[in-house]
């Protein structure tokens, strides 16, 4: 075992083209050997793209759990626990892996989205395999001058995690800013999936994440972009992470 990757708060890092599952392409932040395995308590992170045909055929996971967030097209899952459930674009969907679990993703069309792993406390590695689904219009919406996010994770949303995160799409207009604050003993990173931002004094753009520790974060963007924000309490525990599984 080793001790999760830590932040190193205005790290800017591009993700990597890279292929998985059947026939998926995916921009891959990590886990990337011989770069970054992880970013505590987040263990994957790709921007994945579908076209029929493509998919995730039953695979098995254990030890961590799995936000799907579609931005187009839809996602069918199927697991041993019974479930068979589609999200569409602008849904999420969430399996807690715990002691192990047998799932499928397949496309319905063409489908692109982020699959995020958030690994569980050495505590809850062992807890019951579950599901949940949480369709578009369910997410909640915040708009503020310049913009708009949308809480994939977070206080007023239905998605329910076993660890302490903010997980957010926010659509930034041209000119638009916005300014959040990380607690302090939070870390994490903000991808822009379109356009390009300024983040403190870092230029990021589209394919890339900036790595955020905890204070004032400021984000603001000339042309208009749509930025994840993704930051959670870190366990900081010793990870085993290998293939499907984060023991």
């Amino acid at each position: 075992m080793t001790m999760p990757n830590v932040v190193v708060a205005g790290a800017v890092q591009t993700a990597r083209r890279t292929h998985e599952g059947d026939g998926a392409e995916v921009l891959r932040l990590f886990p990337l050997l011989g770069d970054r395995m992880n970013l505590d308590p987040f263990m994957l992170f790709d921007h994945f793209f579908l076209e029929p045909g493509t998919g995730f055929p039953t695979h098995p996971h254990r030890g961590f759990e799995a936000i799907t967030y579609l931005f187009e097209g839809g996602m069918q899952h199927r697991d041993n626990l019974g479930n068979d459930s589609t999200v569409t674009a602008g849904g999420a969907q969430r399996f807690t892996a715990g002691r192990g679990i047998e799932h499928s993703e397949m496309p319905a069309g063409k489908t692109a989205g982020i699959q995020l792993w958030i690994n569980l406390s050495q505590a809850n590695k062992k807890i019951a395999p579950a599901y949940q689904a949480v369709p578009a219009d369910a997410i909640p919406v915040h708009l503020f001058k310049g913009g708009q996010t949308r809480v994939i994770v977070g206080p007023d949303s239905p998605l329910q995690l076993h660890t302490p995160l903010r997980y957010e799409d926010i659509s930034l207009d041209a000119g638009g800013a916005m300014t959040t604050e990380v607690p302090a003993d939070w870390q994490g990173f903000a991808y822009v999936v379109d356009g390009e931002v300024k983040v403190q004094d870092q230029d990021v753009t589209a394919g890339q994440a900036i790595h955020l520790g905890g204070g004032v974060c400021r984000i603001q963007t000339a042309q208009g972009a749509r930025i994840l924000l993704c930051v959670g309490r870190p366990h900081g525990e010793p990870v085993r992470q290998y293939g499907p599984y984060v023991d």
